[in-house]
């Protein structure tokens, strides 16, 4: 069975070869782990320990009462040797916990998470737990839904439409029973009777290796478009029903959670593991792309050495697929909780950096691609004018920032960062869909 096919769209070369293969490396824990506050939307936490302190892996190291947060953890164990600001992957400055590890430990001790009572939501906000597609949205908020919004369809989100990535196909090669178990605990959290797990059809070995142990689970192929992993695509894509703008997903009757976060979630229920590694794609560019279960706040200068470090054509670094991700200005930066890949690009891929003096020359591409029916170039235009206004008029904050737009205009205007500048100011004032 096949799902639909959402409007827009682009199909960019997926370049997944060089690491769709290679099994998932645990990687060594670095000397310094470099551990930050705010791994997740919403609430910064509080650190919890100061310089000097003795820290064990899996220990609770930041905190904060908000409903939407995310607590953090010790990746492993060692000496806290610095609390204070440092650059992260986003390019800003937070509280970051830096620790000095202990010499030759190993990734099967931690301390268990206690949950406050036995429900998924509970072991899902102790474990620290966060939607691993990236968008790093505190997992146990959304196994809570509203009352007025039941939920009856869960859907798991193993599209990786973005080129390059493969972590998440590895996870659903190599762990497809915790993938499946995760699922069901969803299923089992919200009362949904509908359980799915979608996966691009270029991965009929992912297919195939969910299907052998689904149980009452719904493996389901949909069509390889991206951004068919986009939470309002996908829920298209499997049930045809169309999340209306300015409303959250739930409001359709469907959750969904990407397929790494579901195996973590069963990880955390069953053993009480806390969110502490993650599995990373390392490609592109460098001498042997491969999948990584990184210690979170491992430097990203460490992670790319194990892949045998940059080639020489290699002109930028950046966290992410390429149609979203910023550049990494600092190597040093860590992996944080919604690090998906670390990707070298050379000059050839990579987009070539323009100001916004570029004309827009109205040829329509950007419409024609783009997954919510917007008009990029006007909203885009608007932005590089700082009307707000008419950044508004366009609907400039029902754009998912999927970069399809950035990706087809033929004059390279930089449309996806200006859109991001007038959401941005529209949130500042205040305005919400």
């Amino acid at each position: 069975m096949a799902g639909g096919v959402f409007r827009g769209g682009i199909h960019p070369p997926d370049r997944k070869e060089g690491s769709a293969g290679s099994p998932i490396q645990r990687a060594p824990i670095p000397e310094r782990l470099i551990v930050p506050m705010s791994q997740h939307l919403g609430a910064p936490c509080t650190p919890l320990v100061a310089k000097g302190d003795r820290v064990e892996r899996g220990q609770v190291i930041g905190d904060v009462d908000a409903m939407i947060s995310a607590p953090v953890h010790a990746p492993a164990a060692g000496e806290v040797v610095s609390v204070g600001l440092a650059l992260t992957p986003s390019g800003t400055r937070c509280v970051c916990v830096t620790i000095a590890t202990d010499p030759g430990q190993s990734g099967d001790t931690f301390v268990a998470i206690r949950p406050t009572d036995a429900g998924t939501a509970s072991a899902a906000r102790a474990a620290g737990l966060v939607g691993l597609g990236g968008a790093a949205f505190p997992a146990a908020v959304k196994l809570v839904p509203a009352k007025s919004t039941p939920v009856d369809t869960v859907i798991l989100n193993g599209c990786e439409c973005e080129p390059y990535l493969t972590c998440d196909h590895r996870v659903m090669l190599e762990r497809p029973e915790r993938v499946i178990a995760g699922a069901l605990l969803i299923a089992e959290a919200v009362g949904a009777t509908r359980v799915v797990v979608a996966v691009e059809d270029n991965k009929p070995d992912a297919i195939e290796a969910l299907r052998a142990v689904a149980r009452s689970v719904e493996v389901l192929a949909v069509a390889t478009r991206y951004p068919q992993g986009a939470e309002k695509q996908l829920i298209f894509s499997v049930t045809g029903r169309v999340v209306p703008g300015g409303k959250l997903p739930a409001t359709t009757g469907c959750l969904v959670h990407n397929v790494q976060t579901a195996a973590a979630l069963a990880d955390a229920v069953e053993s009480g593991m806390p969110l502490i590694e993650r599995v990373v794609t390392v490609s592109g560019a460098v001498a042997r792309p491969g999948n990584f279960l990184v210690a979170i706040g491992t430097p990203v200068s460490v992670l790319i050495g194990l892949a045998g470090g940059l080639r020489d054509d290699a002109v930028r670094v950046i966290a992410g697929g390429p149609m979203t991700a910023q550049p990494l200005g600092d190597l040093e930066v860590p992996i944080v909780k919604g690090t998906s890949g670390i990707i070298a690009l050379t000059a050839a891929e990579a987009a070539p950096i323009v100001d916004t003096d570029q004309p827009c020359i109205r040829c329509g591409r950007c419409v024609d691609a783009c997954p919510m029916v917007l008009h990029p170039y006007a909203i885009a235009n608007y932005a590089d004018r700082r009307n707000w206004d008419g950044c508004e008029r366009f609907y400039a904050l029902d754009c998912i920032e999927c970069g399809c737009c950035s990706y087809v205009c033929p004059t390279n205007r930089p449309l996806l960062q200006l859109i991001r500048t007038g959401k941005g100011a529209l949130l500042t004032k205040g305005v919400r869909r």
